[in-house]
Formats: structure tokens, C-alpha cells, sequence
């Protein structure tokens, strides 16, 4: 089970980052995804594909951490999950990115791409790791009622 954690985090951090290189190329963000190494100074001199790869690791973690923790989620279908988990974090994330103020109108600089792109990524890591825990679940039911005597 780890082993399918690991892949479908390796890849959906890869589709997130390269998602986040493309809003950045075409603007459809205002801000840059690779900016914290000048916020919080690290790796601030360092070419910028250390940079990338550095926010790859963080978002692979963050996945893994999500793929772990959303397997043993049964009883709430995964669309609902994934749009709630996947909405919120791309929500606050950009609200500190911008560092908003608690208005209404603040919604209006949120960005439709980013959010979309975020909530896509959740969805296939959410409805992976249900399915695959689903699945490993199956195969150890046995094919007959427990009350049967063979």
C-alpha cells in the first residue's frame, strides 16, 4: 500500500508543479510560485529549477500526507471530499499568498485556474487512494458468508 501512496503522490506532485509552471507562463497567477525562496530566504541565490524542485519535495509531502490520511475515509464519496479538501487548502492558500483581508470582496482576486487545478490534483489523490483501499479490502473478503460450514 505504501508503494501505491508513494507513486500517486510522485505523480500528482508532478502534474501540480508543472500546472503551476504553466498558470505562472500564461499569467493566468499573478504571483510566483517559486517566490518564497526570496520571502523566507531559502535557496534565494540558487538557480531557479532548485527552486522548483524544492516546492515538487514540499507538494510530494503534502500529498503523501493526504493520500495516508484519505484511504480510511469510506462513508464520504471522494468527489465531495476532494472538492472540499482540495478547494479549501487552494483557498487559503492563496489568501496568504496575497495576505487578504476577511472581506467579501477578497474573492475576487482568488484565481479560478489555480483553484481548479488544485481541487484536480485532490480528486486523483483522493479517489486513488479510496479505490486502491477499496480494492485492498476485497481481496480479503473471503467468497462465502463467515457463517457457512465447509
Amino acid at each position: 500500500m505504501l508503494y501505491l501512496a508513494f507513486i500517486t503522490s510522485l505523480f500528482a506532485s508532478i502534474f501540480l508543479t508543472a500546472s503551476l509552471k504553466m498558470l505562472s507562463f500564461f499569467k493566468f497567477i499573478q504571483w510566483n510560485p517559486i517566490g518564497f525562496s526570496k520571502k523566507y530566504q531559502i535557496f534565494e541565490g540558487s538557480h531557479p529549477f532548485i527552486n522548483w524542485l524544492f516546492l515538487a519535495v514540499l507538494i510530494f509531502v503534502v500529498n503523501l500526507i493526504i493520500y495516508l490520511i484519505m484511504q480510511y475515509v469510506q462513508n464520504v464519496p471522494p468527489f465531495i471530499t476532494s472538492l472540499v479538501i482540495g478547494g479549501l487548502f487552494a483557498i487559503i492558500a492563496e489568501w496568504i499568498i496575497y495576505d487578504l483581508p476577511a472581506e467579501l470582496s477578497s474573492f475576487k482576486k482568488l484565481s479560478i485556474p489555480f483553484i481548479v487545478m488544485v481541487v484536480i490534483t485532490a480528486r486523483f489523490i483522493i479517489e486513488t487512494a479510496s479505490f486502491h483501499y477499496q480494492a485492498h479490502l476485497e481481496r480479503n473478503r473471503l467468497p462465502y458468508k463467515e457463517s457457512v460450514i465447509k
